[in-house]
């Protein structure tokens, strides 16, 4: 098993405490990867509430809904 702990982007060893989090990556690669994913996510600001993550797929269902009201309207 200590052999197959290796990042599957460098091939650098990963902590078995790591791994057994089902974590694939090393924290360098992890931390480019999760870059990466954040820089698509859309910032929007429901009613009374604060800034919002959204993913490409939701952010534009999720803006169309954004009311002075707050809520999803259709």
């Amino acid at each position: 098993m200590e052999d197959d702990l290796q990042c599957r982007m460098c091939g650098a060893f990963i902590a078995a405490a790591r791994w057994e989090l089902n974590y694939k990556t090393c924290l360098d690669c992890g931390d480019l990867e999760a870059v990466e994913v954040r820089s698509s996510w859309c910032v929007l600001t429901p009613h009374k509430q604060g800034a919002m993550f959204f993913t490409p797929e939701f952010a534009r269902e999720a803006a169309q809904g954004i009311n002075n009201k707050g809520g999803l309207i259709k």
